[in-house]
């Protein structure tokens, strides 16, 4: 199992592994208090893509689509993901953004759960 949290609510314990898919660490929240276990940063969207996209809802399926593409080159942290995923504990895929609908962890989230069918977006 995959949840989405943003990383300024509340740690949970049934959170599990709680891994933060920023490539900036989010303003005003300490590492400790974030209690992040990984942070991937390095699967978030490039600069240029995140820039372009500036949380703008009118430029999500096209953000979308542009992420899917660049994740096709994580030829490390996708698959590290896949192998935690595996592992059966649960992950929390944590962002900052404030829209819970059109942020990169949804689209991460999307690819992983459709790798796992073995589904092509």
């Amino acid at each position: 199992m995959i949840k989405l949290k943003r990383i300024y609510q509340t740690p949970q314990r049934e959170d599990g592994l709680r891994i933060l898919v920023d490539r900036l660490w989010p303003r005003g929240i300490s590492k400790e208090k974030s209690r992040v276990d990984l942070w991937l940063k390095e699967i978030a969207p490039s600069d240029s893509l995140r820039k372009w996209f500036s949380h703008d809802p009118e430029k999500w399926l096209e953000f979308r689509r542009r992420y899917f593409e660049e994740l096709k080159g994580k030829r490390v942290a996708l698959p590290m993901l896949r192998s935690l995923k595996r592992k059966g504990k649960p992950i929390t895929l944590l962002y900052a953004a404030k829209d819970p609908a059109h942020n990169n962890a949804v689209v991460l989230r999307e690819v992983l759960r459709a790798q796992a069918t073995r589904q092509k977006l």
